[in-house]
């Protein structure tokens, strides 16, 4: 609807926005979810000061990310829509520490409600402005942007609303000491989720700086990520739910090899049928929703999507070592990532542009996965049974050969599209990847 120089612009300034938000958070969010989960009587009194806590973080986080804007030559119209950004930002990680809190407390039900809240409401708010006929004038970035944020501050006042009423929160608590406490314990979280998002956001604002037409290729490259990063959705949500889940396994000393290697086959099995069908249909999927650079997008999406089962390794494993707090290797691995995606994106975008950037991101989403596979297996002694192995194999093959072949067949795409998502679920149950029964007896864990 903007054009892709016009969503380049805002896709880059989103992402910068996003390589300072650990300002705003400073790892208090995942801190806050694991020690909630371990420690429920802590809620109330965790709220009255982590509340004041993050208004004066959320200055620091105004103040530092206007600062490096202006170093680094934003213009005015730049800057005007980063200062909606940071807004939003702030609202918007504000929402994601009041999750925590649910979440922590097992509120899964409630919390995936409220997940999805901000998206529904920014649906309906977009759709009207598109549709509605509401202004004669074409779709301009900045009505989106406005938009992200009533549908924020929205869901905000309601997500307080519901934690309100699960907390004794009486009164804001202005607590040097305990403000202090706090940002001890959660730094090491804080550094993680810096260096991850350096390695995860970095790649749009490089394309965007480095090149002569850098918001064009931001915007193409943008036009790839945008699906990535909705479909990681899935597995981002997947990871909320079983970061409270693991604490409180691991404090009670529980045995968590199947929680975790169920859930990460109940997750990646989709996400290979998603990333089969979204590969062999790329072409399909980006002239179904784009206009404009449609083959170049394609060409980058096909590269893209592979770093999604990369992510989607990262949202269990990484997710079992936050649990367990082994924030050190995972700062490390972390660190590994950011120099590996800087170094990449170095040398490959100035000769590849977007494509560039693509193939780094998938480089490194595939490294940071593996190292923390390797970790997992290590700290918890885990074990694989050969069998599995080669039943994963096997699926591998027949989805493979299956999504191959469905290409020749004679039916309108978006209906192959979706069968390979269900064939690969199917495939699931027919090798025994996993099982209904213990599915079930997961779901119950929950709410």
């Amino acid at each position: 609807m903007v054009g892709a120089e016009e969503y380049g612009l805002y896709f880059s300034l989103f992402n910068f926005s996003l390589l300072l938000n650990i300002i705003l958070d400073f790892g208090i969010t995942n801190f806050n979810n694991r020690n909630i989960a371990q420690n429920n009587h802590l809620l109330s009194k965790s709220l009255s000061g982590i509340v004041i806590l993050r208004i004066l973080l959320a200055i620091v986080y105004f103040i530092i990310t206007m600062t490096v804007a202006l170093i680094i030559g934003y213009e005015l119209r730049q800057l005007y829509i980063l200062l909606f950004l940071i807004f939003n930002q702030f609202i918007a990680s504000f929402i994601l520490y009041l999750r925590s809190n649910l979440s922590g407390l097992h509120l899964f039900k409630t919390d995936s409600i409220i997940s999805v809240l901000d998206r529904t409401l920014m649906i309906i708010i977009c759709s009207i402005l598109l549709w509605g006929g509401i202004f004669e004038t074409s779709f301009r970035i900045e009505w989106f942007i406005y938009a992200q944020t009533v549908s924020y501050f929205i869901a905000l006042l309601i997500t307080l609303i519901v934690v309100y009423g699960k907390a004794d929160f009486l009164k804001l608590n202005f607590d040097r000491a305990y403000f202090i406490a706090i940002l001890k314990k959660s730094y090491p979280f804080a550094l993680l989720t810096l260096l991850m998002a350096f390695y995860f956001r970095i790649d749009s604002v490089m394309l965007e700086r480095m090149l002569p037409n850098g918001k064009e290729q931001a915007g193409i490259y943008a036009q790839s990520y945008r699906i990535l990063d909705a479909v990681a959705m899935f597995a981002f949500l997947f990871a909320g739910l079983l970061l409270p889940m693991f604490s409180r396994m691991i404090k009670q000393k529980q045995s968590i090899d199947q929680l975790t290697f169920f859930s990460l086959l109940l997750l990646i099995v989709p996400v290979l049928g998603i990333t089969s069908a979204s590969f062999f249909y790329r072409d399909e999927i980006m002239d179904l929703l784009y206009h404009q650079h449609v083959k170049s997008s394609s060409i980058i999406f096909g590269v893209l999507i592979l770093s999604y089962i990369g992510i989607a390794t990262t949202y269990i494993f990484g997710t079992l070592l936050t649990a367990n707090g082994s924030l050190r290797q995972l700062n490390l691995m972390a660190g590994s990532g950011v120099i590996l995606n800087i170094s990449l994106n170095l040398i490959l975008i100035p000769k590849y542009f977007a494509l560039g950037a693509a193939i780094a991101s998938v480089v490194t989403q595939t490294f940071t996965a593996i190292i923390q596979v390797v970790l997992s297996f290590k700290i918890f002694n885990f074990r694989l049974s050969v069998q599995r192995i080669y039943q994963v194999l096997l699926f591998l093959i027949v989805l493979f050969v299956f999504s191959m072949l469905s290409v020749n067949l004679d039916f309108y795409w978006g209906i192959k599209f979706l069968s390979i998502i269900v064939f690969s679920i199917l495939l699931a149950f027919i090798f025994r990847i996993f099982k209904i029964k213990v599915l079930f007896e997961i779901l119950r864990s929950g709410e």
